[in-house]
């Protein structure tokens, strides 16, 4: 899932919106991990599921790093800022358990499904927005 985040990473511009959804353990962070090393990030990378929302400086660029798995309604989203960081011209936003308030998300935002693979492995799969 690192390789995959950080190969994902060259290809993405400021303004971009990636939710990732899947069950436990599909490797949703373990995605911006790569992600955030493949934007220039040095630092260490956490799930944001208690804090709703990390931030880090990659390169030139800032990774906004969501979960919506705790949260119970749009109106904890739009508080944290939801709609400055979505107009960061620096700014990479990736949310976790996106299909949660998938209404928040912009059109074109990449929407990935992650899934455990019966065989081993991960399955991924690119949803319609």
């Amino acid at each position: 899932m690192r390789a995959l985040g950080h190969e994902l990473a060259q290809e993405v511009e400021p303004g971009q919106v990636i939710g990732l959804d899947g069950d436990l353990g599909a490797g949703k962070t373990e995605f911006v991990k790569g992600l955030a090393a493949g934007m220039g990030h040095d630092g260490l990378v956490t799930s944001p599921t208690f804090t709703l929302l990390h931030e880090y400086a990659a390169g030139k660029r800032v990774l906004y790093h969501l979960d919506f798995y705790r949260v119970e309604g749009e109106q904890e989203i739009l508080a944290l800022g939801w709609d400055d960081l979505l107009e960061d011209p620096a700014g990479v936003v990736v949310v976790e358990w996106a299909s949660k308030f998938a209404v928040l998300l912009p059109p074109g935002a990449l929407r990935l499904r992650l899934d455990l693979a019966p065989e081993g492995g991960r399955r991924i799969l690119r949803q319609a927005p």
